[in-house]
């Protein structure tokens, strides 16, 4: 893990997303961060000692989901297919199917395995999977801010991780889809899927993949950004703020689907230029909890005092 001393930074954008605006200034404490994402070797070793079932691992409760048709009852997690030919980008459907018999375990599919994807992040986890984890290595998972403060790497207010520029002289600096999103991939960057953790250099923090690879889970509850009013004549910034509540966090589009949904962080390997700019710091999706992809992993901090 590495110390982030922490301070105060501008967090958010006006230049990309509307749920990344406004840009307002907040303050974080000091906290310990994983330098990596979680790894299937980590997470494997939890699972050994612990013989914890992930949520892609256990069959749904259909009274859980009322409506859903019986032969979905069955263990699997959504894997990303790439398409043949252009397809509507508004629909998901497209590129996402739910498959049976994939997990943390089998990645791409239900024969699939960890073989040569050991330093890979693990993925197909929900967010009380990512929970289990943290709480059995005596960690947490970072709030919004606190990662996306770790993830700047102190270059506070740059667009990306590393400065304004996304491929510097054509350098391929992160783990992102480069190509037409979701049926032409260059692998300019030299990946389809995820690639080993510290494939690329580290931030200013001496952090790895805060950007591309896997979105990572936070803490908080997914809210358009609070802008939180300092008190009359007060020369501070909101200290460790937090993100909206439980019932904010639900989905208005989808009121017949009362999950909660946690803040994502980071952008994925699926992240394009010609889809979904969000491998930036200040990027952020919704994401319901109980949902697990293959481009979903996490990782964690410690809130104390550096000794």
């Amino acid at each position: 893990m590495r110390f982030i001393e922490g301070g105060a930074f501008a967090m958010g954008s006006n230049r990309f997303y509307p749920e990344e605006a406004p840009v307002r200034q907040v303050r974080v404490d000091g906290f310990w961060i994983d330098e990596t994402p979680v790894t299937n070797r980590q997470f494997a070793q939890f699972v050994e000692a612990t013989g914890y079932r992930t949520v892609a691992e256990t069959a749904p409760d259909p009274r859980d989901y009322p409506g859903m048709p019986p032969e979905m009852a069955r263990a699997g997690s959504l894997l990303f297919q790439r398409t043949a030919t252009p397809v509507d980008l508004g629909d998901f459907s497209q590129w996402w199917q739910f498959s049976f018999g994939t997990d943390w375990r089998h990645p791409h599919g239900p024969d699939s395995n960890l073989d040569e994807l050991w330093d890979h992040p693990v993925v197909h986890i929900v967010f009380q999977d990512a929970e289990a984890y943290a709480r059995w290595a005596g960690k947490a998972l970072p709030t919004e801010a606190e990662w996306e403060f770790a993830a700047r790497g102190g270059l506070d207010g740059a667009d990306y991780g590393w400065g304004d520029e996304l491929a510097p002289g054509g350098a391929m600096l992160a783990n992102y889809w480069q190509g037409m999103f979701p049926y032409s991939n260059l692998l300019e960057d030299g990946y389809e899927r995820t690639s080993p953790v510290r494939t690329y250099a580290p931030n200013g923090y001496g952090l790895y993949d805060m950007i591309g690879n896997v979105w990572e889970w936070t803490a908080d509850w997914y809210a358009p950004p609070r802008v939180e009013r300092k008190a009359k004549g007060s020369c501070c910034v909101p200290a460790n703020p937090r993100g909206g509540t439980k019932r904010e966090s639900l989905d208005p589009a989808n009121p017949h689907v009362p999950i909660p949904r946690k803040v994502l962080k980071g952008g994925s390997h699926l992240c394009a230029p010609s889809y979904c700019q969000r491998y930036r710091p200040a990027a952020r999706h919704p994401q319901a909890v109980d949902s697990s992809t293959s481009h979903i992993g996490f990782r964690c901090i410690v809130r104390e005092p550096r000794p």
